[in-house]
């Protein structure tokens, strides 16, 4: 096996890759006991904060390498999200001091260097490699070398150790195999020989943790409309210091709805258990159609009268001449300094939204739906509120996606999306991402004589139900 990880309290460690979106390093496990908190930051510790001025300064990819490398180096046991935390200084400083420094604080260019070479060692050591799983449809990572085992198993795939002692299953269901419901009742089920150490479910995910006299376990799924995906990985309990760091790599490395951009849009809504979307509440929602049937999108946008199409002016600053569903549309006007643009597109065929504008601000946290690009299509997403930011798994060409609170309130559109995004296995992870307010969206229409479409009442609905609801409204940007 590999080095030792060096993990205190591994199942709440485990318990912490719950959530597929964190708008902020997470600082204590959602529903773990009160009498075991992670420490939250000091509100007045210089040493904390001067690593944290200088670690929010690094471009996204290094801050989000640099975690990805403690996990491997068995000292950051975390959600990898690139933002600054206690978790993530604690990891910096048990780093630097294994390695002799006696006087530790935010680690120079050369032992950042350093903690990079270390993670990339460890991890080839591994063969830890993130692709896609045919069998299932998630895209995940697998330590091909000690899992040198594999299998193909009913709706997945099994890897497994040369000995027997740790397995990692993958697995799909179609939804009318099951439920994300019923899979969460059969897996907490009480047993005689085994205790639930971890549970939680949302409308969206679950994630179970237990143990047996001799193993533990770690199972994770996400429901979407087309069918529930998830892993289960069980292990022996004497190989926990070493497994548990695999466990956080590959739930790090977790996509159960990567969209496919080589497959055509019909082959996507058609196929049992797989989906244009990303994980959404919704056993009871049916796949959402195809709508664009162009090669690349560069944005998205949002039918808002008829001919008009709202979309963020970001989407347009390399393409003068944009597209939609293959005709061109004309630039009505743009507003750089908002953000926004509105295009006269007569060939654009959809609904006029029925759509009312959220009239406060977002609540840190707040769960959202997201009407973003796929390769040929429109993808949906779930995501989560981060003040004026919103963290979802956008692929690219999702500048202007449209985004939805649970009432089915237009919250804002997603302003940028960056022009080199971090691929892992060619899916983007979830990411943060800016937002123009819902409100400045309705002054920016109002403006330009456009009034909202009367809204639909869809209080109560899930977020699936949501994204159902908007999408015949919801347009594809493409370029020539």
């Amino acid at each position: 096996m590999m080095q030792r990880a060096r993990f205190a309290g591994s199942a709440a460690a485990l318990a912490l890759l719950v959530l597929p979106v964190q708008a902020q390093e997470p600082t204590q496990a959602p529903g773990r006991p009160a009498q075991a908190p992670a420490r939250a930051a000091p509100a007045a510790d210089p040493a904390f904060e001067a690593a944290k001025a200088a670690f929010e300064p690094l471009p996204e990819a290094e801050r989000k390498g640099l975690q990805d490398a403690l996990v491997w180096t068995g000292d950051y046991n975390s959600v990898i999200t690139g933002t600054f935390g206690r978790r993530t200084y604690d990891a910096l400083l048990s780093y630097q001091k294994r390695a002799g420094n006696s006087a530790p604080g935010f680690p120079d260019a050369r032992m950042r260097a350093a903690i990079l070479a270390a993670g990339d060692t460890a991890r080839k050591a591994a063969r830890f490699t993130v692709k896609p799983d045919p069998a299932s449809g998630i895209v995940i990572g697998v330590p091909e070398r000690p899992l040198a085992k594999r299998s193909p198993q009913a709706g997945g795939t099994r890897w497994q150790s040369g000995d027997g002692r740790v397995t990692l299953d993958t697995k799909s269901f179609a939804p009318e195999e099951t439920t994300l419901d019923a899979l969460f009742a059969r897996i907490t089920a009480p047993g005689a020989d085994r205790k639930v150490t971890y549970k939680i479910k949302r409308p969206d995910f679950l994630v179970v943790t237990g143990e047996t006299a001799t193993g533990k376990s770690y199972i994770r799924y996400a429901a979407a409309p087309g069918g529930v995906r998830g892993f289960t990985i069980g292990y022996d309990k004497a190989l926990g210091p070493d497994v548990d760091r695999l466990v956080i790599a590959i739930a790090n490395s977790f996509v159960p709805f990567p969209e496919t951009a080589d497959a055509a849009p019909a082959e996507v809504a058609a196929r049992p258990g797989a989906t244009p979307g990303r994980p959404l509440p919704g056993p009871a929602v049916r796949a959402l159609p195809p709508l664009i049937r162009a090669a690349t999108n560069v944005g998205i946008g949002l039918i808002v009268a008829p001919g008009r199409v709202l979309t963020s002016s970001s989407a347009l600053e390399a393409c003068a001449a944009p597209r939609i569903a293959g005709v061109a549309a004309r630039i009505v006007k743009v507003d750089a300094g908002r953000g926004l643009a509105l295009l006269e597109a007569a060939g654009a065929k959809g609904r006029v939204a029925a759509l009312a504008v959220r009239g406060s601000a977002l609540a840190p946290g707040e769960a959202l739906v997201v009407l973003g690009a796929m390769g040929r299509g429109i993808a949906v997403s779930s995501g989560q509120s981060g003040g004026d930011r919103l963290s979802a798994p956008l692929q690219p060409g999702s500048s202007g996606a449209v985004v939805l609170d649970r009432n089915a309130a237009l919250a804002g559109l997603v302003s940028r999306y960056p022009s080199a995004p971090r691929l892992v296995a060619g899916v983007a992870p979830p990411m943060s991402y800016p937002l123009v307010d819902g409100r400045v969206t309705l002054a920016f229409l109002t403006e330009n004589g456009i009034s909202p479409g009367a809204a639909m009442d869809r209080s109560g609905a899930t977020l699936g139900a949501v994204a159902s609801g908007a999408a015949g409204s919801v347009v594809g940007l493409t370029c020539p």
